[in-house]
């Protein structure tokens, strides 16, 4: 890492669940910046942020499949539309171009998303323009714990709040790099209580229990579970049970849409997705 992109990682580190908006006031010494080094260290596999389709241009795949027999055609009449918009132009576009009576602009970026999936348009994805997220790695943190050596060479200015922010991340990370033991000794014997990190059956037990105990419904919010499991876990990987729970059907997660009830902090908790709004409601099946 050269000096800004050390300074930006180390800014990181002083926020919850080392998360925050790219927007934040803690980035303002960087200017204009902070979206270049944000995806430097994105390269680099240290952090990861918000993104979203910038633009569109249709593909050979998708001029073809417009030339077929509408009824024979294996897509939705909303995405046929939408392809149809796109092919309009020859040029990219952005999403915002894309005019269809009666679709909201995520139920666009979903379709954008599928049709790429499927090979027929292309997509450029860049960093998302409002209230875009940036969290560390589990590689970040892995880095940051285990391998990272100050260049010699370089002399950067580290102000003593970052110096703090890295010392705290280490004491916190330090210990749950290894299974806690807790020593019970009397005069006769000793032995050793490890504490371990939670199965993703323990983790859906805890939201069940959660769920219960706050009353939420089955539409728990994700930062009451990041409370009571952070530690031991780190938000990578308690974001990736997440996603193995929902891939075996016994979860599903579903995005925020009124944002005024809860907090900034609350709302940053949530999952960030490349495309549409934070995951944010954990919901048992």
């Amino acid at each position: 890492m050269d000096t800004n992109e050390l300074k930006f990682v180390l800014r990181l580190l002083g926020c919850p669940n080392y998360c925050t908006g790219l927007s934040s006031s803690i980035f303002n010494s960087f200017k204009k910046e902070k979206n270049k080094i944000c995806r430097d260290l994105g390269e680099q596999e240290l952090v990861d942020y918000s993104r979203e389709i910038a633009t569109v241009k249709i593909k050979d795949a998708g001029q073809a499949l417009l030339k077929l027999d509408s009824s024979q055609l294996p897509i939705s009449d909303q995405e046929l539309k939408v392809l149809e918009r796109i092919s309009k132009s020859s040029k990219k576009i952005a999403p915002s171009e894309i005019k269809v009576s009666g679709l909201k602009s995520d139920e666009r970026d979903s379709i954008l998303k599928v049709l790429s999936e499927r090979g027929l348009i292309d997509v450029e994805i860049k960093i998302k323009r409002v209230k875009a997220q940036v969290w560390l790695t589990a590689r970040g943190i892995e880095y940051l714990r285990d391998e990272f050596i100050p260049d010699s060479g370089v002399q950067p200015v580290i102000s003593l709040d970052l110096l703090g922010n890295y010392l705290r991340f280490l004491r916190k990370n330090l210990r749950q790099s290894e299974p806690v033991a807790a020593v019970l000794s009397n005069s006769e014997n000793s032995e050793t209580e490890t504490i371990n990190k939670p199965s993703d059956e323990g983790i859906l037990e805890t939201i069940q229990k959660l769920d219960r105990e706050l009353g939420t419904e089955n539409y728990l919010p994700i930062f009451h579970l990041r409370e009571k499991l952070q530690p031991p876990l780190s938000r990578d990987e308690l974001d990736q049970a997440l996603y193995r729970l929902q891939s075996n059907d016994q979860i599903d997660l579903s995005s925020l849409q009124e944002v005024s009830a809860y907090t900034p902090e609350q709302i940053d908790a949530g999952i960030p997705q490349n495309i549409g709004g934070q995951l944010f409601f954990i919901i048992i099946n």
